[in-house]
């Protein structure tokens, strides 16, 4: 899971793409950085690890000339957090010169590495997907070129063909030098990417009649900037911007079906973002809906004083369970705004460290009671324990745990970093056992049949969701059990 966006402009980009990548922040806070080009074809390039702030200086931005861009922030699930090298944008110089990011993970990375190396000729020198899904584009492109210029149809024909070489997740926004602006997404539409437009104005401020586009993960970006949100881009859709501003759009993919993230829903995604035609905030009150219900089967009469959210991303489901099962909701947990997503750190040291220096329990709010704690999600259970420390520490009388999201027992494979299934609580443990280990006296999960209701309640334009992290069905059908076992050797989490 990381954040893109790509800006096409009548005048400098830089600012809107930086303003964008903070909106994004949520999204990845390992690495981050932007590429722009100028009109002649030249590419301004800077990357850094860390989060935006702290990344870009003054300098650094007065270097980033052009009209069209792009920008990343970067959540490793594949390769390693710490390597600079690793960070996006990549570039290739033939054909013409790309810049590429991405969002999502490649199920077929040992594939693509061999073919790259024995008919495509081609070096790579790091473990990223990213660098892979770069060079597979570059090559289809260059095979596509006919005539002396690169048309809309010769780069709809390379996508084509990236389609059909690459399996997994992607949604991807690159720059192709001198020509204009790429993005397209995978035929299942795993990750989102959303197309938005506002009209060009001169110094003055006075409208000049053109356009200027953007490409995004979350719809926030394109309200907060000022853009108007034309659509989704479709699952297998491309799109592509001339440098003079001009839309071009295909759908490239043979059979393509929109089978969007559920995790996006329940966790990654900002509750103001609409994502598929589906509110994410209303999507998350609905989880709250339909856990109240199954907390009110499962837990027995009088346990529970008071319903608390862990902050921030289960307080719409914390209020409708509260609302709902007529308890007293009440805020327990006091959250440090400085301390980034605990979630999406790397490694289980500095996840367990951070959880208390991100929250803090008040104790005139737990002491004597028997309280009811919502999270989003549970995966590896870390920061769940941890937190239900946190409430008898402060007096809680006893404590249920409740997810609005069903038990992860499965490895997530496009874009979450849940690659091992020994790292999962709920993987091979039942509800009293995972209870047992995270210490809550009883615990209550989200029906997987009730997530998806909630997801889907009101959507006409989705029909199934990817819920392999729960349900174990891996949408792309590529994902082999051998498949599973040489990731969990590979990569750490």
């Amino acid at each position: 899971m990381c954040g893109i966006v790509g800006v096409v402009g009548q005048g400098p980009v830089n600012q809107d793409i930086y303003d964008s990548l903070l909106l994004l922040q949520h999204r990845g806070q390992d690495s981050t950085g932007i590429a722009t080009a100028e009109t002649s074809g030249v590419f301004h390039l800077f990357k850094a690890k860390g989060q935006v702030r702290e990344a870009f200086r003054t300098r650094d931005m007065r270097a980033l000339l052009g009209n069209i861009g792009l920008g990343h922030v970067r959540y490793a699930t594949k390769g390693t957090a710490s390597s600079e090298e690793e960070a996006q944008p990549f570039y290739v110089n033939a054909p013409y010169g790309i810049v590429l990011v991405h969002n999502g993970n490649l199920t077929n990375t040992r594939e693509l590495t061999q073919e790259l190396f024995s008919k495509d000729r081609r070096h790579l020198n790091t473990s990223s997907d990213t660098e892979l899904l770069v060079n597979v584009l570059a090559n289809e492109l260059q095979s596509s070129i006919s005539g002396l210029e690169l048309d809309p149809a010769q780069v709809f024909q390379a996508v084509t063909r990236v389609h059909e070489r690459v399996e997994g997740s992607y949604a991807t926004i690159a720059l192709i030098a001198g020509y204009g602006l790429l993005a397209f997404r995978d035929p299942f539409g795993i990750r989102p990417l959303i197309l938005g437009t506002r009209p060009a104005v001169d110094a003055e401020g006075a409208p000049t009649g053109r356009y200027e586009w953007i490409v995004a993960s979350e719809s926030l970006v394109l309200e907060n900037g000022g853009f108007e949100v034309v659509r989704d881009v479709e699952p297998g859709e491309a799109v592509f911007i001339d440098v003079e501003g001009n839309l071009h759009t295909q759908q490239c993919a043979t059979n393509p079906q929109l089978v969007p993230c559920s995790f996006e829903y329940v966790y990654l995604a900002r509750p103001d973002s609409i994502m598929n035609g589906i509110s994410v905030y209303e999507a998350r009150l609905r989880m709250g809906e339909r856990l109240a219900d199954t907390i009110a089967k499962y837990t027995p009469a009088g346990t529970i004083d008071v319903v608390m959210p862990i902050p921030d991303s289960s307080r719409p489901a914390a209020m409708q369970v509260a609302r709902k099962l007529g308890i007293e909701y009440r805020e327990g947990f006091y959250k440090n705004r400085y301390v980034g997503r605990t979630f999406i750190m790397p490694g289980q040291a500095v996840r367990k460290k951070s959880v208390r220096q991100k929250l803090n329990a008040m104790s005139s709010e737990f002491k004597g009671k028997n309280v009811l704690l919502i999270d989003d999600s549970i995966v590896r259970g870390t920061t769940s324990k941890e937190i239900i420390q946190m409430a008898r520490d402060a007096g809680a009388k006893t404590v249920t745990f409740a997810s609005a999201a069903p038990p992860v027992r499965y490895p997530h494979v496009y874009g979450i970093n849940m690659p091992s299934r020994h790292e999962l609580v709920a993987h091979g443990r039942t509800i009293p056992e995972i209870a047992e280990e995270l210490g809550a006296d009883y615990m209550v999960y989200q029906e997987i049949d009730d997530l998806k209701a909630a997801i889907l309640e009101g959507s006409t334009d989705v029909q199934d969701l990817d819920m392999s992290c729960f349900d174990g069905r891996y949408i792309t059908g590529t994902v082999s059990d051998e498949y599973l076992a040489w990731v969990e050797g590979t990569q750490e989490s």
